[in-house]
């Protein structure tokens, strides 16, 4: 538990990270926006009906998420090369790391089915790790000083994701980017998804259990913070409960396609929507207008998101590419974010 200490407020300031409008619409109100479309389009023509695009099949729903998603995560160029001040001090991990990352994975077959797997289990670390930050940005602007709370809230939203992901309906799911190894000689770590479905009672008592004690202590430790003068913010508690039961409905109840629908586009336009709050006044300081300067933006990364989505991934090196710029979406947001400077 935190260590006793009398917490001393910063002076107040806006509540929101943007302003009330954008905050609602683009972070505080997505996952039950998210949630609400996901229950709507379920067992639609968008949904289910088969969509055949450049000899690939989709639906019109698969298609949306898949792009969208691509998008967000190309996005992160626009923070790390797209930002000076951050690409200056960073140019080897933005310039040589992909290019080394992409040559061993096109060089050898366990390194890009390891990828596949790194990059599935990393999305949901980095997907707590972004409630987390936002969460965080709220408490900082009700005047609480970085260190309150913090780790709780960290292990809280990783809990809150990770927790029915493990426990839930769709951990097989999520498993199955195992399954490739057996093609590369590895059965072991091919037979992870069977061993995980015959032990999955078990994980799912744990995850209840350690979740449960979790919940306590979280809720212990709440309760003594604000003994010490800890002010919690209603957008922060607004953002975790409706983003904590979204998740657990999800992946913890739903069918994966609607779950997977959900959960990223709920992060992705989060995600896109911080970007362009922080990178935006760059580049209309650039192109001396708001319009074009957001229509190049949006227009960048949706061109990539669809190209990806409907790429075929036989086409190895292009596949290889779209992998990486996965990869470095997760390691890059991980340094970029001031969170890991434990600025909020």
């Amino acid at each position: 538990m935190e260590p006793v200490r009398e917490v001393h407020l910063a002076p107040s300031r806006s509540p929101y990270i943007v302003g009330p409008v954008y905050d609602w619409v683009f972070f505080l109100l997505p996952p039950l926006l998210a949630l609400g479309l996901g229950i709507a389009i379920s067992g639609t023509a968008f949904s289910d009906a088969p969509v055949r695009l450049f000899g690939r099949e989709n639906t019109g729903s698969g298609l949306l998420v898949g792009s969208i998603i691509h998008a967000h995560l190309v996005a992160v160029l626009f923070r790390s090369h797209g930002n000076p001040s951050v690409f200056r001090r960073y140019p080897l991990r933005f310039v040589l790391v992909p290019v080394l990352a992409w040559a061993a994975i096109r060089g050898s077959a366990v390194v890009a089915v390891a990828a596949t797997v790194l990059a599935t289990f990393w999305d949901v670390w980095h997907s707590g790790a972004q409630t987390f930050g936002l969460a965080r940005i709220y408490d900082r602007n009700q005047g609480n000083p970085p260190e309150a709370g913090r780790r709780l809230d960290f292990w809280l939203n990783q809990l809150l994701y990770a927790g029915p992901i493990l426990a839930g309906a769709t951990m097989l799911d999520h498993f199955s980017s195992f399954e490739p190894f057996k093609a590369v000689g590895m059965p072991w770590l091919a037979s992870v998804p069977a061993r995980m479905t015959a032990t999955h009672r078990v994980w799912t008592l744990a995850v209840l259990a350690v979740g449960g004690a979790f919940l306590v202590f979280y809720a212990v430790a709440s309760v003594r913070l604000g003994r010490q003068g800890y002010r919690p913010s209603f957008h922060k508690v607004f953002l975790l409960v409706t983003t904590g039961a979204c998740s657990i409905y999800c992946w913890g109840f739903d069918t994966w396609g609607e779950a997977f629908f959900i959960m990223n586009l709920l992060h992705a336009v989060q995600y896109l929507a911080l970007v362009w709050a922080t990178e935006g006044r760059r580049l209309r300081e650039r192109l001396r207008s708001r319009v074009p300067a957001l229509a190049l933006f949006l227009g960048t990364v949706l061109a990539y998101g669809v190209g990806a989505e409907l790429l075929d991934p036989d086409l190895e090196g292009l596949w290889a590419c779209t992998l990486v710029v996965s990869l470095m979406h997760f390691w890059y947001d991980g340094f970029i974010w001031s969170v890991t400077r434990r600025h909020v």
